[in-house]
């Protein structure tokens, strides 16, 4: 879906201002890579929390919690 949207307002771009559209076009590809690594660490950061509220839990599962019930 993203990728319908960034091209439907590049051919928008395209038809107001062609040089800022081919601009856009070169200069997306070194965002993408550019957020790359924050995505990783969040991916990562994501993950950790998610070990500790499992360490966390971990008691209360053995005694028989189950959340939702």
């Amino acid at each position: 879906m993203r990728v319908l949207i960034f091209f439907i307002a590049w051919c928008i771009l395209l038809a107001l201002c062609w040089p800022l559209a081919l601009i856009a076009l070169v200069l997306a590809p070194l965002v993408w890579l550019a957020c790359l690594p924050l995505r990783l660490i969040a991916i990562a950061v994501h993950g950790t929390f998610a070990l500790i509220h499992a360490l966390v839990l971990l008691p209360a599962r053995v005694l028989g919690y189950r959340p939702g019930k």
